[in-house]
């Protein structure tokens, strides 16, 4: 009789103490997803940008603008998604030989098939990851191609491409900050003064480039 409230007890214990742990893990495992969306959103929002303004250097057209920065957000997207795809499904490929490496090493117990099948359940997908980082990529890309849809004039267009990428910069470098634990000032910086490189070097050497009839 008290064998049996020695076992139940350690029964509820157990019981109550396997709900403690998800949380933790969950928390963790959406903290690395957000981070992940902030910068696919930021690499969105540079690369759009730059091409906006490399084309915008050679050409007033709002058309040609549109339709180029179409085309960067959908190959930029498809890239993430495929190079994304590729990656997480590489790293699943080497935890899962590790795992089986690990349990041929260890003695055979009763519950070592609940602990793989929970280490299977960690591994992240490939297929969520590829279309969470071409999402993200999108909405980061979106942003400014917007900004120049509907401005005809193009000084203005030129101007608001860059303030609109500014505000969406600085936004994303902070949230990055917040969710990564840096410095949220320098890392905003940081992000900022990249963007701005991107899209000068971009806008020089296109208009460089046009000016010699190429």
């Amino acid at each position: 009789m008290a064998l049996s409230i020695h076992v139940n007890g350690g029964t509820e214990q157990k019981q109550f103490q396997e709900p403690v742990e998800n949380p933790e893990f969950d928390y963790s495992q959406r903290g690395q997803w957000l981070r992940a969306a902030v910068l696919g959103a930021n690499d969105g929002l540079v690369s759009v940008s730059s091409l906006l303004m490399g084309i915008g250097s050679v050409k007033q057209d709002v058309k040609a603008m549109v339709l180029a920065g179409f085309a960067g957000l959908v190959a930029g997207a498809c890239s993430m998604a495929i190079g994304e795809f590729v990656s997480v499904y590489t790293q699943r490929d080497v935890e899962m030989a590790q795992m089986k490496r690990d349990g041929e090493k260890r003695s055979p117990v009763v519950d070592e098939n609940d602990r793989r099948m929970e280490k299977k359940e960690r591994l992240p997908s490939p297929g969520l990851a590829a279309g969470a980082s071409a999402l993200a990529f999108s909405v980061g890309a979106v942003l400014p191609l917007l900004a120049a849809a509907f401005i005809r004039d193009h000084k203005v267009r030129m101007a608001v491409v860059v303030v609109v990428a500014s505000v969406a910069l600085m936004v994303f470098g902070v949230v990055g900050a917040l969710l990564g634990g840096a410095p949220v000032a320098k890392s905003g910086g940081r992000v900022l003064v990249g963007g701005w490189i991107a899209m000068g070097i971009t806008f020089g050497l296109t208009k460089l480039i046009g000016l010699n009839g190429m």
